[in-house]
This record gives C-alpha cells, structure tokens and sequence, in this order.
C-alpha cells in the first residue's frame, strides 16, 4: 500500500544535496580563524551534523562570532555542495504533491543552493532556522511550515537524514522517512521515495 500524503517537508542538507563536506571545512575554518582546535569529520558526523549551526556553537562554548564566521564561509564554499543524482527526477516525479523545505541551515545560503542546483521551482516556499525560535529537533518549524502548508501534520510525510529530523518530524506528529537512519520508513536514497509515495 503505497502512501498518499497531503503535503510532503524536505530536510535538505544530506537529502537533497550532499553539503557534508562544506559545513565541516567551513567551521575548521572559523575555528582556526579564532584559534580553537579544528576538529575531525568523524567528530562532526557524530556530535554536530543535522544540528542548528548555533546550537552547535552553544553546545562547544564557543564565541558566536564563530558561528557567523563559519555562516559567511559557508557562504563560499557552496561550490564544493553537490546535489545528488536523483534529486531532480524525484522531485519530478512527486509533482503532483504539495512540497517545502525545512532546514536549519540559514536562509540566504539555502536560497542559494536550491537556485545554483535549479530546484527551487519544485517547493512552494523554504522555511529555514532564521524563521522559528528554536531550530530542530525542536518541532516549531514542523509545525509552522504544516500551518503555511495548509496540512494537518498528520497527513504530511517528512523526508530528513538525522536524529534532528526524527524528532522534529514525530514531535510535530508527521510521519518521518529517514535516509540511512531509523524512521517510521527508512530508504537508502531519495530515489527510493518513489516506491513509497503514490506518484
């Protein structure tokens, strides 16, 4: 029985684009700039990724000038995203579907990343952790994109590939597709959400 939700919500960091490498070499830079340890990406992975970039800051004790730092450099290492293979072609495929971002990563460089790759004419609007009080795991965002959305958050499906996602997705009382982690549904890449959503 495939599923047929009202509304689906995109994480976009690690499901739309791979930035992983991006955000690492942007905060090692910021921490060198400020004379802090550069840190391993085994660390980043475990500890930071799918975390709002200044609750991160919060959680290292760092300066917040650090976090602003990291963001402008973030800023100029969007050349080094890539968006995955089968990004475009889902998107496509899921057409017929009501669909937004979510992202904590801050809204001028999401705007940029979704114009350099051409995928922001697949979303009706992008809602990023410059919008709420609190970024995820915490469910304001969630919430909030489902009221603009105009779907009750039970019958929006949203598709994200960390912890922060998960908890994000099912405080709010979505149903929560994880790439490569555990979920309510979990697939390996977006392509496999064809096989999941009625399309």
């Amino acid at each position: 029985m495939k599923l047929k939700p009202g509304a689906i919500l995109f994480d976009m960091d690690g499901v739309l684009v791979d930035s992983l490498d991006s955000w690492w070499l942007s905060l090692n830079t910021a921490l060198k700039k400020y004379n802090h340890n550069e840190m391993s990406k085994e660390e980043f992975l475990n500890k930071y990724w799918g975390h709002d970039l200044y609750d991160n800051i919060k959680k290292m004790n760092l300066p917040l000038e650090v976090g602003r730092f990291c963001n402008i450099i973030y800023g100029k290492n969007i050349n080094k995203i890539k968006i995955y293979a089968e990004t475009k072609d889902t998107l496509q495929k899921l057409n017929i579907y009501k669909k937004a971002i979510i992202t904590n990563t801050p809204k001028d460089c999401t705007v940029q990343i979704l114009k350099r790759f051409d995928i922001e004419k697949y979303f009706e609007f992008v809602m990023t952790s410059d919008d709420v009080l609190m970024a995820k795991p915490n469910p304001e965002i969630v919430i909030k994109a489902c009221k603009k959305i105009k779907v009750y958050p039970e019958n929006v499906l949203l598709v994200g590939d960390t912890d922060s996602d998960v908890k994000a997705g099912r405080a709010a009382g979505c149903k929560v597709i994880g790439i490569n982690i555990d979920a309510d549904y979990t697939i390996k890449n977006i392509s496999e959400l064809t096989t999941l959503i009625v399309h």
